[in-house]
């Protein structure tokens, strides 16, 4: 009787932990953040606007001289030559500006493009993670508080954070 009451205990305590699920979570802005692929990327980003910006000033500073100079002339210009040297710096402004919106536009496109391949890295990495260490649900928490409380020892986030960052250190 004794032999089969534990036996029973034993069948029960395997059922039972068969069907605890395994649950921890990542905070999603700081793995993102602190990845440094991320980092790299968002530093080649800065780098290629900062050129970019300067490309464009330079270009704006070339506009602004011909526009003074216009202003110093424009008195001793007629009506005619005015309007024909105002309609061209108005046409040169407006080029300027559709290259300065251009410009931001592509390289906002390419940015955009290279931090989701990133942030769908990320995801990727966490769903194997997940997988091959037994996990029923990994949660994502940001600033909007997706999870108002967890024990401890259920943040994920450095863990993965770093074998993330070993990983692309190695690439």
């Amino acid at each position: 009787m004794m032999k089969k009451l534990l036996m029973i205990l034993v069948v029960a305590v395997l059922l039972t932990s068969c069907d605890q699920e395994k649950t921890a979570y990542v905070d999603t802005t700081k793995l993102i953040q602190e990845y440094k692929e991320m980092k790299d990327v968002e530093a080649e980003f800065s780098t290629q606007s900062d050129s970019v910006k300067r490309q464009l000033d330079s270009i704006a500073r070339t506009f602004q001289q011909e526009v003074q100079a216009y202003q110093e002339e424009m008195n001793s210009l007629s009506q005619a030559q005015r309007q024909e040297k105002e309609q061209v710096l108005m046409q040169k402004q407006q080029r300027i500006q559709q290259q300065q919106q251009m410009q931001g536009n592509r390289l906002r496109e390419q940015s955009d493009a290279v931090i989701d391949s990133i942030v769908n890295k990320v995801k990727d990495y966490v769903a194997d993670y997940g997988e091959e260490n037994g996990y029923t649900y990994i949660f994502g928490s940001n600033e909007s508080a997706n999870i108002m409380y967890a024990k401890d020892g259920k943040d994920l986030t450095q863990e993965i954070l770093d074998n993330l960052n070993e990983t692309y250190n190695k690439n």
